[in-house]
């Protein structure tokens, strides 16, 4: 069988690069390595940085793009194992131009590639295009690319220019007891010395990067991989609790008494505190959010604006709005300001300090207390079902016929959304695996049955798996 029928078209997913590394071998990333370089030359871009997480072939792959790119001309900067937000940061120093080698929450059995282009990430188009180029280099290349085992090294000088930017920031009033766990990712360390720096009293959990992931996934989104995260902010009596994704683009926060902030209720915060600063401008966020953060938009005075789920279509949104846009946030845990502070794309410390900073700043005697005028809503986790090796669009196109007859509010920004008075639910193909995602979200416990139901009704004569899987999720 020859390379062209084996190259793993499925890993150029439609915000970055990512699969597991029995596709993602040395001899793709070489060939990814050569797609990339030809699309920073073409657009005239001699210099960039690359980065790498903390998954045990990260250092490698990094070393194997590098390699690469330096044949073919361009200058490298090696700025080691660090957070995409960091590379994000530095590359502003070089034409705005870096690769990050990650999978970000993925599984230990997966790595990927996120990469911008003279500050911007690259499009669906895009993406794919540099997954035709790579196929094409590979049928040249051939299977040839040695894997060395290399070590993760975080570099200071990289690390205390990305610490100094937040440190000149964020300003508290007062220190605050924070419980942060890394979640054995890229994002820890540096975050750790950030808190400190700013003189607040830190309890670090898998602060160090390591790329076994001994014990789960580096996913904050499932309330189960917190346990550890909750136990400590009680027992420590801590302020407020942080927890970084794998690369650190996401963070998902806990209030004093260990509650998980759901993304609703934090998009809302911070639709607050950007609109205090910026009135009548826009809030952006994705289609996974309740309604509950349009109307704190609307009654904020601001303009709420929905699109399709998508950190880098987030991002690409907030820079090509000229300002009109001041925030943007994704139920997934991104969260961009746009608001003349921050760098316009999504870091989960930078969101983080941006709460602390407001609660210090406010009346408020606790996180809890500053987030009791959002209520907690009645909704499920993103939950990920199996295609089952159907169609996806087969299955949201009998979804929008079905419903016709509910009453529910169409929407098809980015897959099937049904919003009722009291609540939605919402089925997308997801953009980064062979699966649906599904939420659902209501005013009431009893609603929310109600609705996961009438999708359930909805899928179980055509798709009868599809419909018992999500019956049980």
């Amino acid at each position: 069988m020859n390379i062209q029928q084996t190259f793993p078209l499925n890993i150029f997913r439609a915000y970055d690069i990512r699969g597991k590394l029995s596709n993602l071998t040395p001899d793709i990333i070489c060939s990814i390595a050569y797609a990339l370089a030809q699309q920073y030359k073409y657009a005239e871009q001699t210099q960039i940085v690359i980065g790498y997480d903390a998954r045990l072939t990260s250092p490698s792959y990094a070393n194997i793009i590098q390699k690469v790119l330096e044949q073919q001309g361009l200058n490298v900067t090696n700025i080691g194992c660090c957070s995409s937000p960091m590379m994000y940061y530095i590359a502003r120093d070089f034409g705005g131009n870096g690769i990050m080698v990650t999978a970000s929450h993925n599984p230990k059995s997966d790595n990927g590639i996120k990469w911008i282009l003279k500050g911007e990430p690259p499009s669906p188009e895009i993406i794919q295009q540099v997954g035709l180029a790579a196929q094409f280099a590979s049928e040249k290349i051939g299977k040839n690319t040695d894997l060395q085992e290399l070590s993760h090294h975080i570099i200071p000088e990289f690390c205390l220019k990305y610490q100094q930017s937040l440190l000149s920031d964020i300003q508290l009033l007062r220190p605050l007891k924070i419980v942060l766990d890394g979640l054995h990712g890229s994002a820890g360390h540096c975050a750790k010395q950030v808190l400190q720096n700013l003189g607040c009293e830190v309890i670090a959990l898998r602060c160090e990067a390591n790329g076994h992931f001994p014990d789960h996934a580096p996913d904050p989104s499932h309330a189960a991989h917190l346990q550890q995260l909750q136990a400590t902010i009680i027992a420590e009596k801590a302020d407020l609790g942080i927890a970084l994704d794998g690369d650190g683009d996401r963070v998902v926060l806990l209030d004093e008494q260990a509650h998980i902030i759901s993304p609703d209720r934090l998009i809302s915060l911070f639709a607050q505190i950007c609109l205090q600063q910026h009135p009548h401008k826009e809030i952006v966020f994705d289609v996974k959010c309740s309604r509950m953060v349009a109307d704190t938009v609307g009654q904020l005075d601001g303009q709420a604006k929905m699109i399709r789920t998508g950190s880098s279509f987030l991002r690409a949104y907030l820079s090509k709005s000229q300002g009109t846009a001041v925030f943007g946030g994704e139920y997934a845990g991104h969260y961009v300001f746009n608001d003349g502070r921050g760098f316009g794309y999504d870091d989960g410390l930078y969101a983080a300090l941006r709460v602390m900073e407001y609660l210090t700043q406010s009346n408020a005697n606790s996180l809890s207390e500053l987030l009791s005028i959002y209520p907690e809503r009645y909704c499920t986790e993103d939950t990920y079902i199996s295609t089952h090796e159907v169609n996806p669009k087969q299955v949201l196109d009998e979804i929008e016929l079905l419903s016709q007859h509910l009453g529910a509010r169409l929407s098809k920004i980015d897959g099937v959304r049904l919003d009722f008075d009291d609540g939605f639910g919402i089925i997308r193909a997801s953009n980064t695996g062979e699966y649906f995602t599904v939420r659902f979200d209501a005013d009431h416990p009893d609603r929310l049955t109600e609705i996961r139901q009438k999708f359930v009704s909805m899928l179980q004569h055509q798709y009868p798996q599809i419909a018992q899987e999500l019956a049980q999720a």
